[in-house]
Parts: structure tokens; C-alpha cells; sequence
């Protein structure tokens, strides 16, 4: 394994012609672009963008260019999750010669990345999609629901409290949720990383997602990895529809 250059160690922020901003590492031959979460994407900073790149270490080890992209800024309240897989293809395109060696798509870039497999596969070489699948749990819904109609009225300690039930879900534990929403809504959902209306346009694509029509379409290899206390994504929805 090679070792990480200091200048491959230093990051990179940015705003592409199409109004994607973001964050890149490595200046290696090969391309990885990883397609983050939601709702709301944005350039991580702080801590988290430490966490983000001791995640992609041994990409850069093995000569990778990492390049962490959000989603188009000003999306039209109509904007689809289909859409948004078009928007990467369309920036791969511009932006990467076509075609970007590996995609990491996890969550709801998961489920971004399902259609761009569908429709774009040749925008890429092998694609992995961690912790998503064809369809939102009703659980997940709710929680994002909320967290976005916080975010854009505004709320950013009620966001932060109903982000934490992501990590500590269940009614026992809804007095440490209100303990640490302020801490959450300082370092990670201030506001102004990503746009309110575009937090409440993924959340409108998260509640009309299913992925099964789509998936038959997906020719290419996928990798998929899944954990099996999931509540965003049960194993039951990453089941086909039964024939």
C-alpha cells in the first residue's frame, strides 16, 4: 500500500459550473466520487470532514482521487430522486471525462445512486451503495419529514433534537434527545451549509421513492452492503416485489 502524500492530505472546496459544490482529496489517477446522505448534502467541515477522510484513507493509499459532491443547489421543488442521479451523470460528464472509476453512494445517495445505475451506466466503473434500498421505511419518513420542516422554519435546535433520533431512538431515551439537539444543531445543522427548500425537495423525493420498476434495469455489478438493525432500511425493503 502507498503512503498519502502531504499534498494529497490537504483538502480541496469548490463550486462546480452546475452549482455542486465540493470537497476533494488525492490527486491520483484513479476516480472515486461518493454520493453522501440526507436530506440536505453538504461540504463537510470540522470534525466531520476529519471523519470523511480517515473514511476514505485507504482509497487515497491506493492512488484514488476521492472527491465528495453535494447535490445541486436551488433544486426545483419538482426536482425527482431520478432527476438528481441525472444531475451526477451530467457532472461525471462535464467534469470527469465521463466516467469516474468508482461511486459510493450511502443512504439517500443510495437511492440516487440506484437510478444513476439504471440510466447511467457508463458513467462509471463499479459502484457501491452502503445502507440504502428500493423503498423508506414509514419510520424514516417521519423522522426526516420533521427534521427538514424544522430546518426551514428556522428550528435549528428542534432539527438537531430529531436528528438525534437517528442515533438514539425509541421514547426512553427522548430526554437525552433534547440534551444533545442543541449540540447537534451547532456542529452539524446550522443552516446555511444547504439550502432549506432543497432539504424539503429530498424529503419530497424520499416520500414518493420506489425504486422497484427501476431496479430490473441495473445491468452492472452492484455493492451492496446493509445493516440488519436498519430502521431506515428494513430488510423487507430491500426485498423485490413479489411477481
Amino acid at each position: 500500500m502507498g503512503k498519502v502524500s502531504t499534498a494529497d492530505r490537504q483538502p480541496r472546496n469548490g463550486t462546480f459550473a452546475n452549482g455542486m459544490e465540493y470537497l476533494s482529496w488525492g490527486e491520483g489517477p484513479k476516480t472515486l466520487l461518493f454520493i453522501q446522505g440526507g436530506p440536505g448534502s453538504t461540504v463537510p467541515k470540522g470534525m466531520l470532514r476529519r471523519m470523511f477522510r480517515w473514511q476514505f484513507d485507504a482509497f487515497l493509499h491506493a492512488g484514488y482521487a476521492v472527491w465528495v459532491v453535494t447535490r445541486r443547489r436551488g433544486m426545483p421543488p419538482e426536482h425527482t430522486i431520478a432527476d438528481m442521479a441525472d444531475d451526477y451523470a451530467r457532472l461525471i460528464a462535464e467534469e470527469f471525462g465521463g466516467r469516474v472509476d468508482v461511486v459510493v453512494a450511502e443512504s439517500f445517495g443510495g437511492m440516487v445512486g440506484q437510478y444513476l445505475a439504471a440510466r447511467h451506466p457508463e458513467s462509471f466503473g463499479h459502484i457501491a451503495m452502503v445502507v440504502t434500498a428500493a423503498e423508506l421505511s414509514d419510520w424514516g419518513k417521519d423522522v426526516d419529514s420533521r427534521m427538514a420542516t424544522a430546518l426551514a422554519g428556522g428550528d435549528t435546535t428542534g432539527a438537531g433534537t430529531i436528528f438525534a433520533e437517528y442515533l438514539l431512538p425509541g421514547r426512553r431515551v427522548k430526554w437525552l434527545r433534547r440534551l444533545i439537539g442543541p449540540l447537534i444543531s451547532r456542529r452539524m445543522l446550522s443552516g446555511t451549509d444547504f439550502p432549506a427548500q432543497d432539504v424539503l425537495t429530498e424529503v419530497h423525493g424520499e416520500m414518493t421513492f420506489n425504486s422497484r420498476d427501476v431496479l430490473p434495469l441495473i445491468r452492472r455489478p452492484v455493492l451492496l452492503i446493509c445493516g440488519g438493525a436498519d430502521q431506515f432500511f428494513p430488510a423487507r425493503s430491500r426485498r423485490k416485489r413479489p411477481d
